[in-house]
């Protein structure tokens, strides 16, 4: 049996070792614990952003491959705006078809990066659809949701479309009325703004935007792929007045331009209430000058994109062949970049 003594001396010398590896091991496990602490705390801060970028891989094959870790986000971004620059009232007839989502998210993306820019989406419906209604609040735009219905006669009869009225005509009108009774004309000086009909099928530069905005009456500008050319385009003499239009659809047309041509003063469409686009006996192709008529003359008209010669708005669906040699028409301008 061992003696005390020998207890007594195993025990001191045992016990040294015992709190020396006793407090080792703590502090190797102190730090991880704080880490996972560390790592739960940015986790939960993490969660707000759309991803979190991980460190790379240590492995040297993996140097350029980062881990992303998505999380719950909901977009939400203010259109910029400014109490110094005039309100663009952007009017966009639309109605149901498959490609109308896609169109309007489109358009509403480009929107997006104009500064005080006020969406007038009219439907061509009965009511105001509940996938319209989506699309707008979820953008995030400064918008009026409005509708009128086509009536059924005017619609598309087979293959074939009546002319008297071309298909947006109601929707553009509505938009102007609604503009009209919003803005009086009593308090028109304090209200400065620029309208623009701007089609769901067409493409826009964010330039344009900027260009129509020191619009005092009625600013022009190129339209791409339309009328059979790649382009369609006012004509400007040396001293920047038009006196004329570049164009093979019936370039007798008092103004012979596109709707995505031109943009309107406020100002002007509230001090003459009686223009309108005219929903009866006018040919196709002429709703553009039944309007424009009823405000301005030629000589009133203001080129825009450097005098004309650029393109800054393009029709993304062409009903009819583009002719490649302007040459042959006259239009010779090749410095123009479509």
């Amino acid at each position: 049996m061992p003696k005390r003594r020998d207890i007594l001396a195993i025990v001191l010398i045992v016990l040294p070792w015992t709190l020396l590896i006793t407090v080792w091991h703590q502090g190797a496990i102190n730090p991880l614990l704080a880490a996972r602490k560390d790592d739960r705390h940015e986790s939960r801060r993490d969660s707000r952003n759309t991803f979190t970028l991980k460190k790379p891989c240590s492995s040297e094959n993996n140097k350029d491959i980062v881990e992303v870790v998505h999380t719950e986000y909901v977009y939400s971004r203010p259109p910029p705006w400014s109490d110094v620059l005039p309100t663009l009232h952007v009017v966009t007839p639309t109605y149901s078809r498959p490609v109308q989502k896609a169109e309007l998210t489109r358009l509403a993306n480009t929107f997006l990066h104009v500064p005080n820019l006020h969406w007038i989406l009219v439907e061509d419906s009965p009511r105001r659809t509940p996938l319209v209604t989506r699309l707008l609040r979820e953008t995030s735009q400064n918008y009026t949701h409005l509708n009128v219905e086509t009536p059924r006669n005017y619609k598309l009869r087979g293959d074939t479309r009546d002319p008297r009225i071309p298909r947006g005509t109601m929707q553009r009108n509505l938009a102007l009325r609604w503009l009209r009774e919003t803005f009086s004309s009593n308090n028109r000086h304090s209200q400065p703004g620029i309208v623009y009909f701007a089609d769901d099928d067409n493409t826009y530069s964010l330039e344009l935007f900027e260009e129509m905005r020191s619009t005092r009456k009625v600013s022009v500008w190129p339209v791409a792929f339309v009328g059979g050319l790649r382009y369609e385009s006012p004509k400007v003499n040396t001293l920047g007045k038009v006196y004329g239009w570049k164009t093979v659809f019936d370039p007798h047309r008092p103004f012979a331009i596109d709707m995505a041509g031109f943009a309107v003063n406020l100002h002007l469409i509230l001090f003459k209430p009686q223009a309108y686009f005219k929903l009866r006996g006018v040919k196709g192709g002429y709703q553009e000058s039944s309007l424009l008529r009823e405000l301005v003359t030629l000589n009133d008209l203001e080129p825009k994109a450097a005098n004309c010669t650029k393109v800054l708005v393009w029709h993304t669906r062409t009903e009819k062949p583009v002719l490649v040699n302007e040459g042959e028409k006259g239009f010779t301008d090749s410095n123009v970049e479509i």
